[in-house]
């Protein structure tokens, strides 16, 4: 072997063993942040942006990370997105037999994020959490099973991404009024602005609702 064959190997090495050392370090990194909402087992969970000149990287999910900082075992089996025009409210859905954690976020635009919790023994029964997702804030809301589930646009348009650990059922979906009285969610814009489909003007009230949570 030459000089040049031996320099090469050299170089070799100590460039295999900076990469070994960064990948180390990146692990020791926390990568989210699991902020605690007034709601046992609701999350907000901000993620590590990465960002240089060329743009910015960062993880979405980490299955590990997430049993670590929640306790909770969760498997998501449905990757749903949508996109929404302004003051266009969706919700407040769920399951009734197959209730769905959502985890969810938005990656164009901004809305405001509405869980409320529909387990009967929980001390938070008939409770809502509301937070602003946005694609510069790029926060997420965990949403456990057993919780109703909507979200207002806040900007011109707002595309959102969810995903789920159960499979969509559309003979299984139940919904709540979004303006009843007894949940009284106080939803940021002047509620005479807000746009409903036809079947979310129509669901019943949280008195009316009947779950096996």
């Amino acid at each position: 072997m030459t000089d040049n064959d031996f320099h090469l190997i050299e170089t070799f090495n100590e460039l295999k063993c900076k990469l070994e050392y960064l990948d180390r370090r990146y692990d020791r990194i926390s990568k989210f942040k699991f902020i605690k909402t007034d709601i046992n087992d609701v999350f907000i969970i901000e993620p590590t942006v990465f960002s240089d000149s060329r743009g910015y990287f960062m993880e979405t999910f980490n299955l590990k990370d997430f049993k670590e900082n929640t306790g909770l075992n969760i498997v998501f089996v449905q990757n749903n997105q949508s996109k929404s025009s302004k003051n266009v409210l969706r919700g407040l859905h769920f399951q009734y037999t197959k209730p769905q954690g959502k985890l969810v976020r938005v990656i164009k635009g901004e809305v405001f994020d509405v869980a409320v919790d529909l387990r009967k023994n929980s001390i938070s029964y008939g409770k809502w959490v509301g937070e602003i997702l946005s694609e510069e804030n790029k926060r997420q809301l965990f949403v456990p099973e057993g919780f109703a589930h909507g979200f207002l646009v806040l900007s011109d348009y707002a595309e959102f991404v969810y995903s789920c650990t159960n499979f969509y059922d559309e003979h299984d979906e139940g919904g709540i009024l979004w303006n009843d009285p007894d949940i009284a969610i106080n939803w940021p814009i002047d509620k005479e602005k807000i746009i409903l489909s036809e079947k979310d003007n129509k669901w019943g009230s949280f008195k009316q609702t009947r779950t096996n949570y």
